[in-house]
């Protein structure tokens, strides 16, 4: 069982870097610092906007208009680190 749980918590691990680039590259691509015509470059925002656009889109939902500002993925940062703390100190110690 504990093989599953650091498997999850990989997977989490995986998922809050991706979310991390998802935000990187937002801001690179508003202030123009990449082309957006380059096609290695659109790869890489598409990729990272459909693996990150269906978690990020409830709690966009859910969060007040703020104008240009976009906290949702610091918010599913915190429910990751949120799950991976639950994780490790409440369902790891209770399976052993």
């Amino acid at each position: 069982m504990l093989a599953l749980i650091q498997t999850i918590d990989l997977a989490l691990s995986i998922y809050w870097w991706f979310i991390i680039g998802s935000a990187v590259f937002s801001w690179l691509y508003a202030f123009n610092v990449v082309n957006p015509r380059n096609q290695f470059v659109a790869n890489i925002g598409y990729f990272l906007h459909r693996v990150t656009e269906p978690a990020l889109r409830p709690i966009r939902r859910i969060l007040p208009d703020l104008g240009g500002i976009d906290i949702s993925p610091i918010i599913l940062l915190l429910i990751i680190f949120f799950i991976r703390q639950l994780l490790w100190t409440t369902i790891a110690p209770a399976l052993v």
